[in-house]
């Protein structure tokens, strides 16, 4: 999942609060969850000593202290100023920080049937601390006389810039309506929270429990890494002697790519793809018919016609018409190269008597890959090696930012699951301590599927400078012991590209906590521009070596990923985009009634959806948009990001310096890194390019010929 900021600011995302230092003393409390953090780098959480058994004291205790703290600040008897109550607002939390860091890792990274049931506990308590946060009027009333008065007297710019988002947030989250809406809308709140969370869980249960187990005779085409790791999955599951594929991307992906088995391609490939969706009780198809009409009625007690328009006000979309007019120019472009692809590859399934089914996409597109640049993707993947990847996201790191990443010992700090490692990040002109890096690999049981960034702790310096403890989590499939780990050029990408997710929480200069937050449709921009970098010759020629010889990637085989850069473009950029549309069209229509298989099946239809693909997320388990409301109606947000980060690229494309050129690689620090939400978007982007970003950018980079519009 290449979407994650702080998970806090996940949990809290229908309004903003903040959970920094507090003035209010720390109460005593041997619950793990809320003490203080303590040891080097300023504090560090106590993973290795957490239990499930703290969470539901410890979160509610966590939030009880919280609304005490807010009760304070609303009922503080002297006027409203910035100061006295936004700036205190920004200083509150100081348990439910350290709580829900916590709580954060057990429910993505390693969640355990015990803590499911105390998270769907959980469920309602956290609807209802948000909602009396955001309908508390006292507080409200001081927020928004602070607000007219900044109409008079402005504030100080990142002032201003908190202070509007604070108010627009109240006020988005029914902090205006009547106590009859508000009374209804805390109760729709509860209501979606439980369902976020059953959600949630059946996905994770069909990932878990839709296993392929293969003999040794239906290994033919597979790689010997990925056999390996097989293996191993297999015996750790209690099946010596046989070969796991679980329900996870990184080991659906190479099965299907390489498999010459194709009855069991399509059966991993209806295992992934029917998450959610088997017609028991794990399906989730009546979960998202009820999110949608729950939030279509919340919304319209706000006086919104749809869930679309209330969310994209404060976006750099502004409208769902906007998004969609985005995606609608590439969409076109997109089916018309998977009609040339899907071409080229009948061509090869000819020989074979067949005709093109989702589950063969990948592998003749292997086929095609293979003959028309004599490119074979297993080939690339045994010089793309994990540690030598991280190796160039470091060095790339201290080209870019001046960072230096020193890997700590075992044991230096907590860590929460033996296969995560930490790294101190420092200045390397000033030896100033940035934060810590944490890496959690691994697909493992209990742990979510794809891939995402978080903090446990971020940026401000309103109260002195706070260091950033950061992580990056994947779900690469554990080798065998003694074997490396390989990745495919995609999972690399994914990799640079939650990596830039870190960078941008570590170059965070924000003054204030919420600041940290971000604008859906932005904080893609700067991830999806780090992974340019991969295919720096600065990384290719220092950290693409093969695992075994150690020997360079020949120059004639980067020659030949050059060449098919754009190669299956039409794929990638069609079940993304089917999945976009769906989710801008699911949250623009009124849902009263409505039939979600019957309703993606007619959309599809309506698209032209080619049937040779499926949508990269289904909606019986589209995370992203029914697990929570983060990106709900904006996955739109990256196809929108990459045409900043098209147009970026192009920026080092033609500075004198490439991709490394120092003058440019300041600007982007400055003013795409470093203020994270404390500019607007568009302001920040014309300061670092001198103009607005162009589409035509995009579409020169995925290798859609203009031409073609």
């Amino acid at each position: 999942m290449r979407n994650q900021s702080s998970s806090i600011y996940l949990l809290l995302s229908l309004f903003f609060i903040s959970f920094f230092s507090c003035d209010l003393p720390v109460r005593d409390s041997d619950n793990i969850l809320l003490k203080p953090w303590i040891g080097p780098f300023e504090g560090v959480p106590a993973f290795d000593l957490v239990e499930v058994k703290d969470v539901e004291d410890g979160m509610l205790s966590a939030m009880s202290a919280h609304l005490e703290e807010i009760e304070i600040i609303a009922n503080d008897m002297t006027p409203p100023t910035f100061e006295n109550t936004i700036v205190a607002m920004e200083r509150s939390g100081a348990e439910l920080e350290r709580a829900y860091a916590y709580y954060g890792v057990l429910s993505r990274n390693e969640s355990s049937p015990e803590f499911r049931v105390t998270q769907k506990k959980l469920a309602p308590d956290f609807a209802d601390y948000r909602s009396k946060i955001t309908q508390n009027e006292r507080l409200f009333k001081r927020i928004a006389t602070i607000y007219e008065n900044s109409k008079k007297d402005s504030l100080e710019a990142d002032q201003q810039r908190l202070l509007e988002w604070t108010f627009q947030t109240f006020e988005m989250s029914g902090a205006g309506l009547d106590k009859e809406k508000k009374i209804r809308y805390a109760e729709i709140n509860k209501k979606l929270s439980q369902l976020y969370t059953s959600f949630s869980d059946n996905v994770l249960h069909d990932e878990e429990n839709y296993i392929t187990y293969l003999n040794e005779e239906q290994l033919e085409g597979l790689p010997e890494d990925f056999v390996k790791s097989s293996a191993q999955i297999a015996k750790d599951k209690g099946e010596e002697g046989k070969f796991a594929i679980i329900n996870t991307r990184s080991s659906m992906d190479p099965f299907l790519t390489f498999s010459t088995e194709r009855q069991l391609r399509k059966q991993v490939w209806e295992n992934y793809y029917s998450r959610g969706d088997n017609e028991d009780e794990y399906d989730n198809k009546t979960i998202i018919a009820e999110i949608l009409e729950l939030r279509h009625e919340r919304v319209q007690l706000l006086g919104y016609e749809n869930f679309a328009k209330w969310r994209l006000q404060n976006r750099m979309a502004k409208t769902p018409e906007n998004a969609l007019s985005l995606l609608e120019t590439i969409w076109p472009l997109a089916i018309k190269r998977v009609s040339e692809e899907v071409a080229d590859m009948q061509l090869i399934a000819n020989q074979d008597k067949i005709i093109i089914e989702p589950w063969d996409y990948r592998y003749y597109a292997e086929k095609v890959r293979q003959k028309k640049y004599d490119l074979d993707s297993d080939e690339v993947k045994q010089f793309l090696q994990l540690d030598k990847l991280t190796d160039a996201m470091h060095y790339v790191a201290g080209r870019l930012f001046f960072y230096d990443f020193k890997p700590l010992a075992t044991g230096t700090v907590p860590v929460y699951n033996k296969d995560v490692k930490v790294w101190e990040v420092k200045d390397k002109r000033t030896g100033k301590h940035i934060g810590l890096w944490y890496l959690d690999p691994f697909a493992r049981q209990g742990k979510r599927s794809g891939a995402w960034a978080s903090t446990y702790r971020s940026y401000s310096n309103f109260d002195g400078e706070k260091n950033v403890l950061a992580s990056n989590n994947s779900n690469f499939v554990k080798p065998a012991p003694g074997e490396p780990v390989l990745l495919s050029w995609d999972d690399a990408t994914t990799f640079f590209h939650e990596f830039g997710h870190a960078l941008h929480f570590f170059a965070s200069n924000v003054r204030y906590p919420t600041l940290n937050s971000g604008v859906r449709d932005y904080t893609e921009f700067q991830s999806q521009l780090l992974e340019r970098w991969l295919f720096t010759d600065e990384v290719i020629n220092k950290f693409l070596v093969h695992h075994q010889t150690g020997e360079p990637i020949p120059e004639d085989l980067i020659s030949k990923i050059k060449k098919a850069a754009t190669f299956n473009q039409g794929f990638a950029t069609t079940e993304y985009l089917a999945s976009a549309l769906m989710d801008l069209k699911l949250h623009m229509t009124n849902p009263k009634d409505i039939d979600m298989e019957s309703f993606e099946r007619k959309t599809l239809k309506s698209m032209k959806m080619p049937k040779e693909l499926p949508m990269r997320h289904r909606t019986p388990h589209f995370s992203h948009v029914f697990s929570g409301e983060g990106y709900a109606t904006a996955y739109y947000g990256y196809i929108w990001a990459d045409v900043l980060t098209a147009d970026a690229a192009e920026a080092f494309a033609e500075a004198p310096g490439g991709f490394y050129d120092e003058q440019l690689a300041n600007r982007l620090v400055h003013y795409l890194f470093a203020p994270r939400n404390s500019l607007e978007p568009e302001l920040a982007y014309r300061m670092f390019r001198g103009r607005d970003a162009q589409v035509d950018a995009l579409i020169r980079a995925r290798g859609f010929a203009k031409s073609n519009q």
